[in-house]
């Protein structure tokens, strides 16, 4: 199961409706172990594709060196898809290169970068097995409550 606060949810739904119809994507970033997505980092696709995203490959070690002296992790992996379903392609299963993270996907497809509401599901993905999983939305105040 994902615990994911309102703002962190709140900021990858509106970072995938500001790019649509160009794939979104980004990371939260946790304590290592924690599981606990604490820090988004929006990113840029570097594709700069409605079909296809791709983390600059600078900028991803930067932030992979910048994690690792903030002793985080990858809690969370997300992107958007802008034309199909909130569900990994084979494309994402075959990127999908931490075991550890939930994979996030939204789905502008209906909407767009308008109003309204939008798909927004989470996976485990594993050897190449997708597994589907809850996303719980805390308050602000529930997650403060569980990083104290």
């Amino acid at each position: 199961m994902l615990r994911i606060d309102q703002a962190t949810y709140d900021a990858i739904v509106e970072h995938a409706k500001r790019d649509h119809p160009v794939e979104a994507c980004g990371m939260v970033a946790g304590p290592i172990g924690s599981d606990r997505p604490a820090r988004l980092i929006e990113m840029v696709n570097a594709a700069g594709s409605p079909t296809f995203y791709e983390y600059d490959s600078t900028d991803l070690l930067h932030l992979y060196r910048e994690m690792d002296d903030r002793d985080e992790e990858p809690v969370v992996i997300y992107h958007s898809h802008s034309a199909t379903e909130a569900y990994p392609s084979v494309t994402d299963i075959n990127l999908a290169s931490e075991p550890g993270a939930h994979y996030v996907l939204v789905s502008t497809r209906e909407h767009g970068n308008n109003p309204g509401p939008v798909e927004f599901r989470s996976y485990r993905i594993v050897d190449g097995a997708v597994t589907e999983e809850e996303v719980t939305i805390a308050s602000s105040t529930e997650a403060a409550e569980e990083s104290s």
